[in-house]
C-alpha cells in the first residue's frame, strides 16, 4: 500500500524505517511544521536525516502530506486529550478523502470515539487502531477475532514506565521519588511523567478497550475511576512483599466501566510482569481467561503494530 506517515517521533520513525520491509511504500511524511510528498516513493533516510539534522522532514507544509497520495494515513503525532486534536482532525481528512486510518495516537479513540466512527461510516476508508493498546501486543485484535460480545472482561498492566517504577521499588525498597528519578535517567519516563504515573495512559487504554466492548456506546477518559502510584508509600510494598505479594497499577473493563489503580497481586501471578513488559487477562465467554504479555511501547514495538493493522486493512 502507499502509506502516509503524520508525526515522525519515536513511533513514526520506526514505521517509516520497516514500511518497506512490509512491502509498502511511503509516498508522504510530515511532522507539525512541514511535509516532504512523493507519489513514487520518499526517500525515508534522507526524510529521517534531514529530520535528525534540520528538525524538518521536508519543505512542503504539513497539509500537502495530508492531501497527499497515500491509501493509508498513520497518525502518529502526541496523543491529546478532550478534543484529541489534531490526531481527530487528521483522521477525518483521511477518511472524507475515502482513505485508510491506522491510529498509533490514543485520543481520538479515547476522547471521540462516537465521531470517529461516525467519520468512518461515512467513508469507504476503515479505521484501526490496534497499537493504542499495549504496543506490540495483539489486544484489539485478540478481542476481534473472538468477537467483542464474546469477551466479559480484561484485567492487567498497561502502562510500562508505571510497571518499571513499581517493580524496582519492591525489589530493590527503593522509595517512589528516588525510582522515578532513576527511571527518567534510563529514559523509561519522560520528562514529565504525570501522564504514566497518575493513571492517565493507563485509563485511555482501559477506555479504547470499553468502547471497542461497548460496540456504540461510547466511554470517555472522564467516565473512568482513575488512581496513580504517585502517591503509594514503599512501606505497602513491603508488607505485600512479607506476604508473598506485590503491587502493580492495575486497568479494569467490564460493563461499560473503566477502573485504573494499584492492586495486590501475587507476586508470581501472570498479571504482575516485571520492568517495563505489560500483560492482560482476557475474561471471554466460553473459552475462559486468554493472558497476553509482551513488549508494551517503544518505537519499534509499536511500529509492528501499526504494519499489522495495515496489514488487516481491506484492499
Amino acid at each position: 500500500m502507499r502509506v502516509g506517515v503524520v508525526g515522525v517521533g519515536d513511533v513514526g520513525s520506526a514505521v517509516l524505517e520497516l514500511s518497506a520491509e512490509y512491502g509498502h511504500t511511503v509516498t508522504a511524511v510530515a511532522d507539525s511544521e512541514s511535509a516532504t510528498v512523493e507519489p513514487d516513493g520518499v526517500d525515508v533516510s534522507a526524510v529521517l536525516s534531514t529530520k535528525r539534522s534540520d528538525g524538518v522532514v521536508g519543505r512542503a507544509d504539513p497539509e500537502a502530506a495530508l492531501e497527499g497520495p497515500y491509501d493509508v494515513l498513520v497518525e502518529c503525532t502526541p496523543t491529546t486529550l478532550d478534543d484529541a486534536e489534531p490526531g481527530f482532525s487528521h483522521a477525518g481528512i483521511a477518511l472524507q478523502r475515502d482513505r485508510h486510518v491506522v491510529l498509533a495516537n490514543k485520543g481520538p479513540v479515547a476522547e471521540r470515539y462516537r465521531e470517529l466512527k461516525e467519520l468512518e461510516a461515512e467513508s469507504d476508508g476503515t479505521v484501526r487502531f490496534g497499537a493504542t493498546v499495549g504496543g506490540a501486543i495483539p489486544v484489539i485484535s485478540t478481542i476481534e477475532d473472538f468477537g467483542p460480545d464474546r469477551v466479559l472482561s480484561l484485567r492487567g498492566v498497561l502502562n510500562g514506565t508505571a510497571n518499571f517504577i513499581l517493580s524496582r521499588m519492591a525489589t530493590e525498597g527503593l522509595d517512589y521519588e528516588h525510582v522515578l528519578a532513576e527511571t527518567q535517567d534510563l529514559g523509561v519516563a519522560e520528562a514529565d511523567p504525570s501522564f504514566d504515573v497518575n493513571g492517565t495512559d493507563a485509563a485511555l487504554k482501559g477506555v479504547i478497550v470499553a468502547n471497542v466492548l461497548q460496540q456504540g456506546e461510547a466511554v470517555s477518559l472522564e467516565d473512568a475511576e482513575v488512581e496513580g502510584i504517585a502517591d503509594l508509600p514503599g512501606s505497602m510494598l513491603d508488607l505485600a512483599q512479607e506476604d508473598g505479594r506485590t503491587i502493580r497499577l492495575i486497568v479494569e473493563v467490564a460493563d461499560g466501566t473503566v477502573r485504573v489503580g494499584p492492586r495486590l497481586l501475587h507476586e508470581s501471578a501472570d498479571l504482575a510482569p516485571v520492568g517495563t513488559r505489560n500483560a492482560v487477562g482476557i475474561e471471554t465467554e466460553s473459552a475462559g481467561q486468554l493472558n497476553l504479555s509482551g513488549r508494551g511501547a517503544g518505537g519499534v514495538e509499536t511500529a509492528s503494530a501499526v504494519l499489522s493493522d495495515i496489514e488487516r486493512l481491506p484492499e
